[in-house]
């Protein structure tokens, strides 16, 4: 754990003197991430339809990659032969791969969780397969992201608190195999995930029992699975004075304005979700904190920019008629224009908050968030 600390490290810039929010770094062996900040999602080791030059240019400092569907496809051994993710994806900074947890525990009709791991019948080609703490681990050393996962049983919602109880407690004992099999910490951060469902005590228990660890770093996972947004917000107030201040906070699944400003003003530092690139495939784009649907006949004769204030490439040359006019002839150019625009749009928005941070002006320029009724609902979908 020594040698992880001197590789990874995590510090506190400033803080909000009217909230809990924070401006951080967090410091890998592939580049720094300036917090708070969000990260575009990469599921196959591709952030759909964007090159790694484009998520640079957009701000992007760290991606994500996940342990499941990179098991099922390529393979973990053809990505180690490649020389790991950051070789075979051409990606530079930081990546964080998901342990796999979430996305097996969504295949309810297809796996059995016992003990031991979930075992599960592979969507691709019918193929049994055991998933183990140790398996999960095995795999993202292979794969060789600079932070990585623990595999969890995230509880659906709704679920009795039996039910949450016992993938909570799992989650811990399945945590420190986690912890025992990992073979690379001089190389790679273990986040702890806490689960808990809506039931605070178990957050905080979860939360107190995790930090015993000394882990280099936590997330809040279990949220943005179907529960109205109201009890995400109090799950993440709840659970966050009960993680150490030196170490990097991730909210998992979340990608929404306000509830990255409500995290931020909770202290969480990390970000990510799939509704960027997943918007701009169905022809939407996010404009200053709206949702815009590039297929209404609104857009057909308006020349004028997407966002006329963003610096991405899609607003800088193509006007809101072109990007209609694409988006209705299915050409794959819209989808990709859109990607970027959203992807960029929610890096602006976090650098927003991490400068508004830093000159202790977060509460004021971000009153309008903060102080909004929280939606009844999140649209952020399975992130």
């Amino acid at each position: 754990m020594d040698q992880q600390k001197i590789v990874f490290s995590f510090h506190t810039q400033a803080s909000c003197s009217k909230t809990k929010a924070r401006a951080g770094v967090f410091i890998t062996p592939h580049g720094l991430v300036e917090t708070p900040r969000f990260m575009p999602v990469g599921t196959l080791a591709s952030v759909k339809t964007l090159t790694p030059a484009q998520l640079e240019a957009a701000g992007a400092q760290m991606v994500l990659a996940n342990t499941y569907h990179l098991h099922l496809q390529p393979g973990e051994a053809i990505v180690e032969q490649a020389g790991g993710l950051h070789k075979f994806m051409a990606w530079k900074g930081p990546i964080l791969t998901d342990s796999g947890g979430f996305q097996v525990f969504s295949l309810s009709e297809l796996r059995t969780i016992t003990e031991e791991g979930v075992i599960f019948r592979s969507p691709r080609d019918g193929q049994m397969i055991n998933l183990t703490p140790e398996r999960s681990i095995e795999i993202q050393n292979a794969l060789g992201a600079d932070v990585i996962m623990a595999f969890d049983q995230c509880p659906p919602y709704p679920a009795t608190r039996e039910e949450v109880e016992v993938a909570t407690e799992r989650t811990y004992r399945w945590l420190k195999r986690c912890l025992e099999a990992h073979a690379r910490r001089d190389e790679q951060a273990l986040f702890g995930i806490i689960q808990g469902g809506v039931h605070l005590d178990l957050r905080r228990t979860a939360a107190q029992s995790l930090v015993s660890l000394d882990l280099p770093g936590y997330a809040i996972g279990g949220v943005s699975v179907g529960e109205p947004a109201h009890l995400i917000h109090q799950v993440v107030e709840t659970t966050v004075p009960y993680l150490p201040e030196n170490k990097p906070r991730y909210l998992m699944g979340i990608g929404t304005y306000q509830e990255m400003v409500l995290a931020v003003a909770a202290g969480v530092d990390l970000f990510d979700c799939v509704i960027p690139t997943r918007l701009g495939r169905h022809g939407s784009a996010l404009v200053q904190g709206e949702r815009w649907n590039l297929k209404n006949a609104q857009f057909r004769e308006d020349f004028s920019p997407l966002d006329p204030s963003c610096t991405c490439y899609c607003c800088q040359n193509f006007s809101r008629a072109y990007l209609h006019h694409l988006v209705r002839a299915k050409e794959p150019l819209g989808y990709m224009l859109l990607s970027l625009h959203n992807v960029t749009e929610l890096i602006r928005f976090t650098q927003k908050m991490r400068a508004a941070i830093l000159s202790d002006r977060f509460a004021t320029e971000f009153t309008h968030w903060l102080n909004k009724p929280v939606a009844a609902q999140l649209e952020t979908g399975s992130c």
